[in-house]
């Protein structure tokens, strides 16, 4: 399966314009966003429609740049968009988690109880990506200068579950690094997108 993940586009016409030929390029079987496409909103119901327009499933959750119920909105409207966060969506021997955090806390205390319940309900012979916002705690993905600054409560669930592949994006400054957690590998696409095969 290919997969063509960005993040953080806040609808740069660059970044658009290189997911655009990649998808063109590569036919993945999904586009992924983790997240702000807009910035604060403005130009999310644009860059909606232009992913639906590539006609090829897009992945979707919220983040700080747009919320919940503006993503749930514009995937409602555009027939290739899909709403996946606090949910999961299955395709053949995937399985793929979302929630879209603002990635502003260690602790998410909404999280803990939606990843406790998905590792009762999920197929655990299927192969799990999970999707978020935040950076994983304790990672290359958010290092800083002053210290680590992403999610201890991803890491948690990361530690317990070991999904095949981790996206997630928020820092700017950590755009196309990759970290392991056991054997999870853990990705900030960036916003001109990356192709993963799996």
């Amino acid at each position: 399966m290919l997969l063509l993940a960005f993040t953080d586009v806040h609808m740069r016409k660059s970044s658009l314009d290189k997911i655009k030929e990649k998808a063109i390029k590569h036919k993945p079987d999904f586009l992924i966003s983790c997240g702000d496409l807009s910035n604060f909103g403005n130009g999310l119901e644009k860059a909606a429609k232009f992913l639906n327009d590539l006609k090829i499933k897009t992945l979707m959750i919220p983040s700080n740049h747009e919320s919940p119920e503006q993503v749930k909105k514009v995937c409602e409207k555009y027939e290739n968009l899909i709403y996946l966060h606090k949910g999961m969506y299955e395709h053949e021997d995937f399985v793929f988690f979302g929630f879209g955090n603002e990635g502003f806390s260690y602790v998410d205390e909404d999280f803990e109880p939606i990843a406790k319940q998905f590792k009762k309900d999920y197929n655990k012979n299927k192969i799990l990506i999970f999707i978020t916002h935040a950076p994983i705690y304790n990672t290359k993905l958010d290092k800083l200068e002053m210290g680590h600054r992403g999610s201890k409560s991803s890491r948690k669930f990361i530690e317990e579950v070991q999904p095949f592949i981790t996206l997630c994006g928020h820092f700017h400054e950590t755009f196309g690094k990759q970290d392991k957690i056991n054997q999870t590998t853990i990705i900030n696409p960036g916003p001109d997108g990356i192709i993963i095969e799996i």
